[in-house]
């Protein structure tokens, strides 16, 4: 074992590297009811008018509100969806239904509550002015507005605006396709009895159920032995079908930690060593304009390296915009042990009391302790240069379930 030849970078560092380094993917066309959730890739404006005709904005009668004929004859019904040969003139009116097409000659609805019908007459107890419970053409919707902005997150009300202007399908940002791998060969399947100095593959599916949260489409390429063929084929498997690669295990210093060799002559490192804990190995790489994460092998130095690293560059792939997590004050509720040689990224549950933040750590901090990480909504940022904190210190915290900002 020697001495990394990688410089040791800030976290602030490799996010600006990751961030700077990954590009965004070509837009796409998918269906409609296949969009939420999507950035938005191109403008969309109003096709047509909505409505496109004069429509009733209530139940009651169409009439002329100039008319002031004390009892007027009933015409007939007029029911969304029907449009009828009715023509209101002085002494008439039309019993019409919310959302149904103004007859020719009404310029008004007066509301049933105000209307007394029998035997094909009515009378009205109040009058109402021109264009009263009446929708005029292109009051939701002009010809020509602009409706949607590039990089907009589409939700249930945008999809719902595209569908009202006639949009079968619209042009986003696709999903990233990642590869993932699980390297060592102590590792055995999740369904499968560890034998002596074996464990199972935890790490593939926290990794790919993290991807699917990001908004990111999982490829499973399995557990790869540490050996250089295998580890180089898989990576070229993982270039052929995915947007990006992440592995897990196989960057520190040991022997049999192969991925950095194999990265350094297939590609470009960014960076191989990181001032953090946990995830000082976590790993960088371009490989034919792909980007390629090198996550250490403890679980959870593997998935705060995702939270912190692979969770934005999904996102500028995916075409968003907003890449960091709120990241707030919080007063520490004990004591906490933390060594001042690099930046501590501890897991915590932060509460609100009286308008303070306040957090305590999930207990044992040890990578290997997946618990740490159940329950978490945030990161203790413990600086580099600073050693233990006390109950009532205030430190930073990335809120971890909160959206981006």
């Amino acid at each position: 074992m020697s001495e990394s030849p990688y410089p040791m970078i800030s976290p602030d560092e490799a996010f600006r590297l990751v961030t700077t380094s990954v590009q965004t993917l070509a837009p796409v066309r998918v269906p409609l009811d296949e969009a939420l959730g999507h950035v938005l890739a191109t403008e969309v404006r109003a096709g047509e008018n909505v409505p496109p005709f004069r429509s009733s904005a209530m139940d009651g009668y169409a009439v002329i509100a100039a008319d002031t004929t004390e009892e007027r004859e009933v015409l007939g019904e007029q029911d969304a969806g029907h449009v009828s040969a009715f023509q209101v003139r002085p002494g008439t009116a039309v019993r019409i239904m919310t959302g149904a097409a103004l007859p020719e000659g009404a310029d008004a609805v007066i509301p049933v509550e105000y209307a007394r019908e029998a035997h094909g007459r009515v009378r009205f107890i109040k009058t109402f002015p021109v264009g009263a419970n009446v929708r005029p053409v292109g009051q939701d919707l002009a010809l020509g507005d602009l409706l949607l902005s590039p990089g907009l997150v589409l939700g249930a009300a945008e999809i719902g605006l595209l569908a009202t202007v006639g949009q079968t399908e619209v042009t986003v940002y696709p999903r990233p396709r990642v590869a993932i791998m699980a390297t060592g060969d102590e590792l055995v399947p999740v369904e499968q009895t560890p034998g002596p100095g074996q464990i199972r593959d935890s790490n593939s599916h926290a990794l790919a159920a993290f991807v699917r949260q990001v908004g990111g489409v999982p490829i499973m390429l399995g557990i790869v032995r540490d050996d250089e063929e295998a580890l180089r084929q898989a990576i070229l498997e993982g270039l052929e079908r995915a947007d990006m690669i992440v592995s897990s295990g196989g960057v520190s210093m040991g022997r049999r930690d192969l991925i950095k060799p194999i990265l350094e002559r297939m590609g470009i490192i960014h960076f191989g060593r990181l001032a953090q804990k946990p995830g000082k190995p976590t790993t960088f790489a371009t490989l034919r304009g792909k980007p390629f994460f090198g996550l250490p092998g403890f679980p959870v130095s593997s998935l705060v390296s995702a939270e912190l690293y692979v969770r934005p560059a999904l996102r500028v792939m995916a075409g968003f915009t907003t890449l960091r997590r709120p990241e707030i004050t919080v007063r520490l509720l004990h004591d906490i042990r933390h060594e001042p040689d690099r930046t501590e990224f501890q897991r915590a549950v932060v509460t609100w009391k009286d308008g303070q933040a306040l957090a305590r750590n999930t207990g044992d901090q040890v990578s290997g302790r997946l618990l740490s990480l159940v329950g978490a909504n945030a990161l203790l940022r413990l600086p580099q240069g600073i050693g233990d904190l006390r109950a009532g210190d205030e430190v930073s915290a990335l809120l971890i379930n909160a959206p981006e900002v």
